[in-house]
């Protein structure tokens, strides 16, 4: 049993009907809590609602909200969460690039339960975490050209996750699962055989690139410098930030398709919190010789793309039978 889990267990309350998603950002914590009648349900009827900024979760309507936050004081956030939109239920927490550092490794030949506590010692010079205050999980990573197996290593620190947890639990908050934004926002993508390129990003944070594949994560990106491209005009982005864009995407394809002797991508999506999304989405098309588009969220949460890796932690709870075997404990914290 994850260390996450054992937490909740002993400090759970009643549980409640709502599912949420709480997401740490830079700056923000936001949320998008949904009625377990709305979830997986894309019934047109609840997208009027998922924009009414209704902070009374006693309801049947779709909430989605964020409070400002100071990144070394994320509990000042939750309790003011807390207080003004009065949060429960069953909870799927994203940690923000800060709180969680990912690191491929060459997978260790040694029995599958015994990897993760050999991980800690493994990956202890490569992130800012001691083995004593590190709660870690992997993934597999792509076998490269040379045969060399790799996995991913996922990690945080075990104090801080401890008191997030805690707090949450007694505040009638159930923590099931705890994932990175990489995870969050690849289960916004269906199951499908054929390679996708996500190009996403939350509010004011830097884009990440991921490459999707039958429901696996084959590889993560984060991109530096277009954390304000908000700001920009289209004049501005087409002078300069879509031709790098346009760079980092066919540099992250080229190694998929080379390095790991993957066929070629099909498609590219875009989820973009800014104004400038589809110009954005429409200039890369130009640029590259693939099918782009901006990608669809289910029905009810259309209105709500800048809460995308809120929503993307939620459909881990309500996903397919098939698309949640994909992704079972994929990047989950234990």
């Amino acid at each position: 049993m994850s260390i996450i889990k054992k937490l909740s267990n002993l400090l759970s309350k009643k549980s409640s009907s709502h599912v949420l998603g709480l997401c740490f950002r830079q700056n923000s914590v936001a949320y998008c809590s949904i009625p377990s009648s709305s979830s997986g349900n894309s019934d047109s009827s609840n997208s009027d609602s998922s924009n009414s900024g209704n902070s009374d979760n006693n309801s049947d309507e779709i909430s989605c909200q964020q409070v400002e936050a100071n990144p070394a004081d994320y509990s000042t956030s939750l309790t003011k969460l807390h207080q003004e939109h009065k949060l429960k239920g069953q909870c799927h927490l994203v940690l923000s690039a800060q709180q969680a550092q990912i690191v491929q490794v060459d997978k260790p030949n040694i029995p599958e339960e015994e990897i993760n506590g050999a991980l800690k010692w493994q990956v202890k010079d490569l992130v800012s975490f001691s083995p004593d205050n590190m709660v870690l999980d992997y993934f597999d990573g792509p076998t490269l050209s040379g045969g060399t197996e790799k996995i991913n290593v996922v990690c945080a620190s075990l104090s801080e996750l401890r008191g997030i947890v805690t707090q949450l639990n007694q505040n009638d908050i159930q923590v099931k699962s705890i994932i990175t934004e990489d995870f969050a926002f690849s289960r916004l993508l269906p199951v499908q055989e054929d390679a996708c390129l996500l190009v996403c990003q939350q509010p004011n944070e830097e884009i990440l690139l991921l490459i999707v594949k039958n429901g696996r994560l084959f590889f993560q990106r984060r991109l530096r410098g277009f954390a304000q491209i908000s700001k920009q005009s289209e004049e501005q982005l087409a002078m300069t930030v879509i031709d790098a864009l346009s760079l980092e995407i066919q540099r992250s394809t080229d190694y998929f398709e080379r390095q790991l002797k993957q066929a070629p991508i099909k498609s590219i999506k875009v989820i973009l919190p800014l104004e400038t999304e589809a110009f954005i989405a429409r200039k890369l098309a130009e640029n590259t010789h693939v099918v782009v588009d901006m990608l669809a969220l289910p029905e009810q949460f259309k209105s709500q793309r800048s809460f995308a890796a809120s929503i993307g932690a939620t459909l881990g709870a309500t996903v397919s039978e098939t698309q949640s075997a994909a992704h079972s404990n994929a990047g989950e914290l234990r």
